[in-house]
């Protein structure tokens, strides 16, 4: 058990490292391909930081391990909104853009349904499915795009100007590095909470829901947490609604692509799919009522509050 801990500890580590290692690259070589700033920061940033997400899902499948594939990006989704939401709006509020409500969570909204009725469907995500959400993804980012360059001037806060002038042996090393310590990061990280799981006596659904859902949530817990202590509002509703869209459409879509993915666990589909859509739902009445368009410390509360309801109801 103390060994299967440490991997844990270490599978999360080389995520984080693997993470930022391969959005560096990412970047430096878009510049490289002559890619707009707002262009990157749409598209490339949030592929990039999906892969711990992508790696660990596609990792579980390949081992038979289905429940931790889906159960990583149920649970990933509901981490996004009731921990790093509900942590970030509690040290300072946040202010809800128009396209929030207007595009970004109307698409969240529609790809965690359409993931539902998929899965009770049959009980299995097909490659056929697993091709529709890798092409709803496609069509959500050329929307973006198309949408951002009619705004007047958009913000991309995630794009580091100096990775302009890195090489290219720089960017051949950053990718290298990125790629290993996803790799390996979710070779450990499975490992360990495939024998977690086994010597507590629950389901690797469970662990897949808490324990690695929160793993791969650390750097947009991490760059949610430094920015609203800063006080800077680069991190904006949209990057974890982004972040949500990407965990169902390329996450699912291509791990489902490459190894179909059926549920063994039925409390995924009996109860922890619904606590997905709740959080998800639920974002729209917090956002208007009762102070309009601003997300304080007491809606940051309820939203923790119901998050810790979850896990605690979870492992009962």
């Amino acid at each position: 058990m103390f060994l299967s801990i440490v991997y844990v500890l270490i599978g999360f580590v080389l995520l984080v490292v693997g993470g930022e290692y391969l959005v560096r690259s990412s970047v430096a070589l878009s510049f490289k391909l002559k890619l707009s700033k707002m262009v990157i920061g749409l598209t490339v940033v949030s592929f990039a930081t999906s892969a711990p997400e992508l790696l660990v899902s596609l990792q579980a499948a390949l081992n038979g391990l289905s429940d931790i594939s889906l159960g990583n990006v149920v649970g990933s989704n509901i981490a996004n909104i009731g921990l790093v939401l509900g942590i970030t709006a509690i040290i300072g509020p946040l202010t809800v853009d128009k396209d929030f409500y207007r595009f970004n969570w109307p698409v969240m909204m529609l790809l965690s349904i359409v993931l539902y009725l998929f899965l009770i469907n049959d009980g299995v995500l097909s490659r056929i499915e697993g091709m529709i959400l890798f092409v709803a993804l496609i069509l959500y980012m050329v929307l973006l795009i198309m949408r951002s360059r009619r705004a007047s001037a958009i913000a991309v806060e995630e794009v580091d100007d100096a990775l302009q002038k890195t090489s290219a042996f720089k960017i051949v090393i950053w990718l290298l590095i990125g790629a290993a310590a996803l790799y390996f990061g979710s070779e450990l990280l499975v490992k360990g909470a495939e024998t977690i799981a086994t010597s507590m006596g629950v389901s690797e659904g469970v662990i897949a829901v808490t324990l690695i859902a929160v793993g791969t949530s650390v750097p947009e817990l991490a760059a949610s947490v430094i920015a609203a202590l800063k006080q800077e509002k680069a991190i904006s509703l949209g990057n974890l609604i982004g972040s949500n869209i990407f965990n169902i459409a390329s996450v699912l879509g291509l791990t489902s692509l490459i190894q179909p993915i059926a549920i063994k666990d039925q409390a995924l589909m009996g109860v922890n799919i619904f606590w997905m859509l709740g959080f998800a739902f639920i974002l729209i009445p917090i956002a208007f009522i009762p102070k309009f368009l601003v997300i304080g410390r007491v809606k940051g509360i309820v939203i923790f509050g119901a998050y810790v309801i979850f896990v605690s109801l979870v492992f009962l």
